[in-house]
């Protein structure tokens, strides 16, 4: 598996380097060891996964505060979409930046999203599944969230009129 840091200190682009034979392949997704001498080391402790079932779904930018800030691992297991994350990290020097990164069932990659960052994302295809590896149990006490279109933030999502649930339409924008 190949790590590379993305812009965002802290946020990590993971691509899995399959071996491939005439059965198919085969990729290793997580390993302890590589992630432990990567500095990322880590324990799981909830797995998720999203369906989505239209092209230009949006869901986002969701976050938890401590004490049940979390890691996230993301991956797409069928379909495409873009994956935005936001530095939230009060005295990072990338606070209030944003990173996006197609992920798909073809290209494999991996998005590891440290605690401190809003986390969503766009669907680029109907019918797309979006694979979860949290370090921490949903607290919904501590869950929190941002808008998705904040220009604070000025994302470039890539489809124009996303299909977003109500209760992330309304989410506040981030006050510093």
């Amino acid at each position: 598996m190949v790590f590379s840091e993305t812009e965002l200190k802290g946020a990590w682009l993971l691509e899995p380097e399959p071996a491939v034979d005439e059965r198919g392949s085969f990729a290793r997704v997580f390993c302890r060891e590589m992630f432990r001498e990567s500095g990322l080391a880590f324990e799981f402790v909830q797995n998720s996964i999203s369906e989505n079932f239209k092209r230009a779904t949006l869901r986002g930018m969701h976050y938890q505060v401590e004490p049940a800030a979390e890691v996230k691992l993301v991956q797409c297991l069928r379909g495409a979409l873009y994956d935005v994350i936001v530095d939230l990290r009060t005295g990072s020097e990338t606070y209030c930046q944003w990173y996006g990164v197609e992920l798909s069932a073809v290209n494999r990659r991996i998005l590891y999203v440290p605690q401190g960052f809003a986390h969503g994302f766009q669907t680029l295809v109907d019918d797309t599944a979006v694979y979860y590896m949290i370090s921490e149990a949903y607290a919904p006490q501590y869950a929190r969230g941002v808008s998705w279109n904040d220009p604070a933030f000025g994302i470039k999502w890539p489809l124009s009129e996303p299909v977003i649930s109500d209760k992330d339409r309304l989410l506040p924008d981030y006050k510093r």
